[in-house]
């Protein structure tokens, strides 16, 4: 049994925006209104959702809902997209009982596809039922596009001052290199919160999570993260509390994060990199980005090849500044590659069993500095060609 946070309800319904016979329409409401946080993509070419999300931050008042679409992106749509995304706020705020400014707008599917208004509509009275006899799952299975299996992640704490419920769901598998938050992610708590403390923690949480990940490396026009807290959990927190709900929020925000890359398009392999000893985060961040983004080093992942050369030609194009001759390289616990030269062995049969699983280790030193960096990304395969090379038609 999945624990709900106090005050929180689901409803799903099936409009068939793209896909026949199944749910792709989604509300998670609070009885109560919520302090809220949103991280939404950094791509200029914004879809009409996010752009409403700004709006409403700016307007800074409180919230009540979340309401979700899968199969049409309202991406690439100008102002006929914002027009279809205000009139189904307001379709929505009138069939569940909210005013359109309580309710947060996200959309996920094919990029330049408007909303079909008229399919939204007719699925408004399915939603009304369902709304409270929905659970949690369902809500995960509905904001699915090419997603293989839902992904949900959830904590209870046990604090001196009660107990605290956090809910997160997120959907992605393909179209994968947040600039701020992921494809598309959804948290709700039940802890009572301030505003600017629940922006900071979620903004923390957000950048050690889906901001680490990458499939394909692309960034969508989609991204964003909605985080709503209603304190329906009633206690003030004390200060060793609230360092509780953020680790447990970080948490929940990272197993998210690596459901996504486990459920990557076509995906066989589930890359830890780790960068070590550079001069800055900054520059350990450029060096794990240019490995787990490179498409040779992916593909011999998949292939089970322990192509070092790869590796070390992505670190010496990332932009990072290191000395060559200080590199090291591990893969699956094995030094493979040290002080710039590669280590004489026979890798191929004494990695091959490690490489058959599903993680691998990779491990990167590039000198004696303080910076370092994590990467979660995802191996590159022919049934990834094969999903997206179809994903219109």
């Amino acid at each position: 049994m999945i624990p709900v946070p106090q005050g929180f309800e689901f409803a799903v319904a099936a409009a068939g925006f793209k896909y026949p016979q199944r749910n792709d329409l989604t509300v998670i409401r609070s009885e109560t209104p919520c302090v809220w946080a949103a991280a939404l993509t950094r791509n200029l070419f914004q879809a009409a959702p996010v752009l409403v999300v700004k709006e409403m931050l700016t307007a800074d008042r409180p919230v009540r809902a979340m309401v979700v679409n899968a199969g049409q992106a309202n991406a690439c749509t100008g102002a006929p997209g914002l027009a279809d995304c205000r009139e189904t706020l307001d379709m929505t705020a009138k069939a569940i009982g909210l005013f359109p400014e309580d309710i947060l707008p996200a959309s996920t599917g094919v990029i330049g596809d408007r909303i079909n208004l008229d399919r939204w509509k007719k699925a408004l009275f399915l939603l009304r039922e369902s709304l409270g006899s929905a659970t949690a799952l369902d809500a995960a299975r509905a904001i699915m596009t090419t997603d293989s299996f839902p992904k949900l992640a959830w904590r209870t704490l046990k604090l001196e001052s009660g107990e605290i419920r956090i809910l997160g769901m997120a959907k992605g598998a393909g179209m994968i290199c947040p600039n701020m938050a992921t494809m598309l992610g959804f948290v709700i708590c039940d802890a009572k919160v301030g505003q600017k403390w629940w922006r900071s923690a979620v903004s923390a949480a957000v950048d050690h999570s889906f901001n680490r990940i990458t499939v394909d490396g692309d960034t969508s026009t989609n991204d964003c993260v909605l985080a709503l807290a209603n304190g329906m959990a009633g206690q003030d927190l004390a200060e060793d509390d609230l360092a509780a709900l953020a680790t447990n929020l970080n948490q929940i925000c990272g197993e998210l994060a690596g459901l996504i890359v486990q459920d990557a398009e076509g995906g066989t392999k589930v890359i830890h990199i780790r960068v070590h000893g550079a001069k800055d985060d900054r520059q350990a961040d450029l060096a794990a980005r240019a490995v787990g983004h490179s498409p040779l080093v992916k593909t011999a992942m998949y292939g089970q090849d322990p192509n070092w050369g790869r590796i070390v030609a992505a670190l010496g194009r990332s932009g990072a500044e290191f000395d060559p001759n200080q590199v090291d390289v591990a893969l699956a616990g094995q030094t493979i590659f040290q002080y710039g030269a590669p280590v004489p062995m026979d890798w191929d049969s004494l990695l091959a069993a490690a490489l058959r699983r599903q993680d691998i280790q990779l491990e990167i030193t590039l000198g004696n500095g303080p910076g370092h960096s994590t990467l979660l990304a995802s191996d590159l395969t022919e049934e990834y060609i094969r999903i997206n090379a179809k994903y219109r038609t």
